[in-house]
């Protein structure tokens, strides 16, 4: 389980307080509009802010102590954040090696990885000549070959159009019930929480609501 027990963090004038455990398996939605506190759940679950007190568990071990890249987590981050003058291959491989020195096992995990994410024979290509769904596989792709347990979803189809965002959606849905990570997708957009078959949490006044006070999220 991935546990938040009574974190606190403030930045400036704002106070955010998080209490809750999300279950192994799964995907569960954070809404609510911009500025909520959407963003600041994820960074401190992948460790990119440290809460002033409380503590982050995962299968009832803390998190704290640890720098992002030793964490369980993975991010599928808004922006695809690929590197244009990489072939896909290396955009990928940059997720377990950062000097891209690939044993052969780990060439082929790539090949395997791409395989999940519909864009077989890939390998070769740069990012500039991907479409923006082919992109975001690719993202996703290097998320997948990490192996963390916990996979976070920053706004993963707000810049897809209508046929992409669905193609997508399938695409992780598919990938979800395969690898079966414990999933937390924020958005602002309740019908891909729907699609996802996702449990929706919102964001209120600082904190996340309990299910009895949930109301639908709005961007006013």
């Amino acid at each position: 389980m991935l546990q938040l027990e009574q974190v606190l963090i403030s930045l400036g004038k704002r106070h955010w307080e998080f209490d809750l455990t999300l279950q192994t398996h799964g995907v569960h939605a954070l809404l609510g509009r911009s500025g909520s506190g959407k963003s600041t759940f994820l960074n401190l679950v992948a460790g990119f802010m440290q809460p002033d007190s409380g503590d982050i568990r995962w299968q009832g071990q803390s998190l704290l102590a640890l720098a992002p890249d030793r964490r369980p987590v993975t991010t599928l981050f808004q922006q695809k954040n690929l590197f244009n003058h990489l072939t896909v291959e290396q955009n990928i491989g940059l997720g377990i090696h950062p000097g891209l020195k690939l044993s052969k096992t780990e060439a082929r995990s790539i090949t395997e990885v791409l395989d999940d994410v519909g864009l077989q024979g890939f390998e070769r290509k740069l990012p500039g000549t991907l479409s923006g769904g082919e992109q975001q596989r690719v993202a996703l792709a290097r998320c997948l070959l990490r192996r963390r347990p916990i996979l976070l979803l920053d706004e993963p189809f707000s810049a897809l159009d209508t046929v992409t965002r669905q193609e997508m959606i399938m695409l992780l849905s598919d990938v979800i019930a395969a690898y079966r990570p414990c999933v937390v997708m924020v958005t602002h957009d309740e019908e891909d929480a729907v699609a996802m078959q996702a449990s929706i949490l919102r964001m209120s006044d600082d904190r996340i609501l309990p299910d009895t006070e949930s109301r639908p999220a709005t961007d006013d």
